[in-house]
């Protein structure tokens, strides 16, 4: 395959069906709040059985949204990630709040609830024990910490995080539990579908997601009174009633569109065939690279019962292969991403809290060593083939 092979980093599974779905909205007067976003909120709910599902227009506002819900404020504590995309994080801050990092797993890349059980232990015991926890440009500081709200935990490239001991520590501290499910429609942990496994589940259907509405996502939650809430706050503060003029809270024009939702519904109908289809490619890169040398491939841990396949993700054995393979793939029209960086370690975070190298190692390492190759349900054979026979000639070479 020659190197102007136009192998994508991702690309959306679309049907003639989506845009004719599309396309006949535009021929009604509903193109925003309408009859599917309603129905695809009773999909999205029946599908992963929530009471509730509320459409948004990203996952980033489903998050947001869901932090105001845990009745998070002006300095009070998230226990989350560092290794995660920047939205978990940042949502976080858009109430003015402080996210608490604890390292990660390093085989599953998830958050760790050995540290979040001590995290919380030490939150709430307050002192010193809770000031090693904040972020270094607050350790200083006389001021107590402030209140431990919640804990947000991300389901890292589909695979859920372990979430029933982040329950037992959710509970014994009073502790809203909030899922960032983005990555993991379809996943299951002990048989239970992902986004239901805390107090709430956010999922985002951005082209390179699972399904697609384009931008938009989807809150779910078995909360009535949070249910209520996101839909007030995602129409601008108002209530139930969409004519009455009154805005009875602060909010935001978090709305789902007509044609999105239209889109989604459609992608949905086939949601087990997408699904398996990005399963079979993530088995095609696992047969072909099991056995190179200095690279692993995902690992999924029997608590995973459903593997949702979001991208797909090498590791290396160091930065320094890593970027070599990243450099050779480049040479061959092969794209490739980091996944991801640690947050900690952004310009911004840096600026803000004084993070620096070593705070989260397993993080850290993770986000220098880690490799999505380029992954959709719609690649073929014959393009994973090429990826990997580059790949493994690369890897040969850096092993010389």
């Amino acid at each position: 395959m020659p190197k102007d092979n136009n192998i994508p980093m991702s690309s959306p599974h679309l049907t003639e069906d989506d845009i004719n779905a599309v396309t006949q909205v535009l021929e009604t007067p509903h193109l925003s709040q309408g009859p599917k976003v309603a129905a695809f909120e009773e999909a999205i709910a029946s599908y992963v059985g929530s009471r509730h599902a509320v459409a948004v227009n990203s996952g980033t506002s489903g998050l947001h949204l869901a932090v105001i819900a845990a009745g998070i404020d002006e300095g009070d504590l998230v226990i989350t990630t560092p290794f995660s995309f920047i939205a978990s994080a940042n949502c976080i801050l858009f109430e003015r709040a402080i996210p608490i990092f604890v390292d990660i797993d390093p085989q599953t890349k998830n958050i760790d609830p050995g540290q979040v059980a001590q995290a919380a232990e030490d939150l709430t015991s307050g002192g010193e024990a809770a000031r090693r926890w904040l972020p270094r440009s607050l350790r200083a500081s006389r001021d107590q910490p402030g209140e431990l709200k919640a804990i947000l935990a991300v389901d890292v490239f589909g695979q859920p995080a372990d979430f029933d001991p982040l329950r037992e520590v959710a509970d014994r501290y009073g502790l809203a539990l909030i899922e960032d499910s983005v990555e993991a429609l379809g996943a299951e942990y002990k048989n239970r579908k992902a986004g239901t496994l805390g107090d709430v589940g956010a999922f985002a259907f951005y082209p390179n997601k699972q399904m697609t509405t384009g931008e938009g996502g989807m809150l779910v939650t078995d909360h009535q009174e949070w249910a209520n809430l996101f839909r007030s706050l995602r129409n601008q503060g108002r209530d139930a009633v969409m004519h009455d003029g009154l805005h009875h809270r602060m909010g935001y024009n978090y709305r789902m569109d007509e044609m999105s939702a239209a889109l989604g519904l459609s992608q949905f109908q086939r949601i087990d065939d997408l699904l398996v289809k990005r399963e079979r490619v993530a088995a095609w890169y696992n047969d072909r690279l099991s056995e190179l040398p200095d690279l692993s491939v995902p690992g999924i841990i029997p608590d995973t019962t459903i593997m949702s396949w979001f991208v797909y993700v090498i590791q290396a054995r160091t930065h320094e292969i890593r970027d070599s393979l990243v450099h050779g793939l480049r040479e061959e029209g092969i794209p490739t991403r980091p996944y991801f960086n640690a947050i900690h370690l952004q310009p911004f975070y840096i600026d803000q809290y004084g993070y620096r190298e070593g705070d989260f190692p397993s993080a850290e390492h993770a986000g220098q060593t880690c490799i999505a190759l380029p992954f959709s349900g719609v690649m073929c054979e014959g393009q994973i083939d090429y990826v990997c026979e580059s790949l493994r000639r690369f890897v040969d070479e850096s092993s010389c």
